[in-house]
């Protein structure tokens, strides 16, 4: 068969979607083989070859070369082998073109088939491969479909889920919205690639303010922990080797336009930003923010602190719930004890065998603590 639009038609499709048109001949080849089978009833070895330069498809047959036929349709003897060629030996393959008729209809529709079904397979793959190098950065997609709870947006050409978890409380979304998203998980599937994304973690801040403060994307200004509970309250510990550059200031912006843009975009969140601080006694004591500390003392053989805060800042310090105080442990990495400094002083004083009935929140730092190694 010979089919000169059907070659130019596959040169137009590499020319339009950058995919080499060997890629879609060796499918078809394997595909067209199966699909002359099915036509001919034929159990014969046979093989389709396509020639881009002569615009042919032609169909081998081969037939081995044996001392007695069992089997006509796979076999041939020697005598008549010898008859084509006298240099056939027994074990050689005789090759000859066949037709089969009416084959060209269904050839066609195997190679439309088959196209489509390459084509979005590789579209697939080239999408997973550029995606591949995205896990861990933010992407701005497209909502697409809305399951119940679950959101499905396309991320280059790919779906990929929003799970329930992964939706801070403000998040609501509507099909054809354009939202940010951080990429959380990128695996290959029986299906095609399987995409986890993500508005919830730490690292969905980190990103967004990666993006609003240039003195971070630059390297001057370096996140050292960041932590958060979606929705509610962020504590990003920050540093910057250059003493002409505050950190803090860096990421709130002027009049806080940089850090307000974040802030709107996370719906409301409260962001704390604290200067990071080597020494931990005053890490510990800034990471309390926006409660005033008046004294931390630590221990290193269990890793804990005990931080005293004036008896009017013991809410603020512990924060709604022990938020504050359990965000301030994640953050620094070490478990904090906070009391008020009247009953601290009490503690002090009192008789060893006298109970204190102050108000105590003993907050110990969560494994998922977020440092810059593990968000990178």
């Amino acid at each position: 068969m010979k089919s000169q639009d059907f070659f130019l038609a596959l040169e137009d499709l590499e020319k339009e979607k950058r995919i080499k048109k060997e890629i879609f001949i060796e499918a078809l080849e394997t595909a067209l083989v199966i699909a002359y089978k099915k036509h001919t009833g034929d159990a014969k070895a046979v093989e389709v070859k396509l020639d881009p330069e002569k615009y042919t498809i032609d169909i081998i047959a081969y037939l081995e070369v044996v001392e007695e036929v069992e089997d006509s349709d796979t076999q041939i003897s020697l005598e008549d082998a010898r008859l084509i060629d006298k240099r056939y030996k027994l074990g050689d393959k005789v090759a000859e073109k066949v037709t089969a008729k009416d084959f060209g209809r269904i050839a066609a529709q195997t190679a439309k088939q088959v196209i489509m079904q390459k084509l979005r397979e590789v579209e697939s793959e080239l999408a997973y491969g550029e995606l591949s190098q995205k896990e861990g950065e933010l992407i701005t997609c497209v909502v697409r479909r809305i399951d119940g709870k679950n959101v499905y947006v396309e991320i280059n050409k790919l779906e990929a889920l929003l799970m329930p978890q992964d939706q801070a409380p403000s998040d609501r979304f509507n099909v054809g919205d354009r939202i940010k998203v951080y990429v959380k998980k990128i695996k290959a599937g029986p299906r095609g690639p399987q995409i986890t994304v993500s508005r919830t973690v730490a690292g969905f801040v980190k990103r967004l303010f990666e993006i609003e403060v240039p003195e971070i994307a630059a390297g001057l200004v370096t996140i050292k922990s960041i932590v958060r509970e979606a929705g509610y309250r962020t504590k990003m510990a920050v540093y910057c080797e250059d003493g002409n550059i505050d950190p803090v200031g860096a990421c709130v912006g002027n009049r806080g336009m940089r850090v307000n843009a974040i802030v709107s975009e996370l719906g409301g969140e409260k962001i704390d930003i604290i200067p990071w601080h080597s020494d931990a006694l005053e890490f510990i004591a800034r990471a309390l923010s926006p409660a005033k500390v008046a004294m931390v003392e630590v221990n290193d053989d269990d890793h804990s602190a005990r931080v005293v805060v004036d008896d009017k800042m013991l809410s603020l310090a512990i924060g709604k719930d022990g938020q504050n105080a359990r965000l301030a442990a994640r953050l620094t990495g070490w478990k904090i004890d906070v009391k008020s400094y009247s009953n601290y002083m009490k503690s002090q004083y009192a008789d060893m065998g006298a109970t204190p009935t102050e108000e105590v929140a003993e907050v110990a730092p969560e494994a998922e603590t977020e440092e810059m190694g593990e968000l990178d």
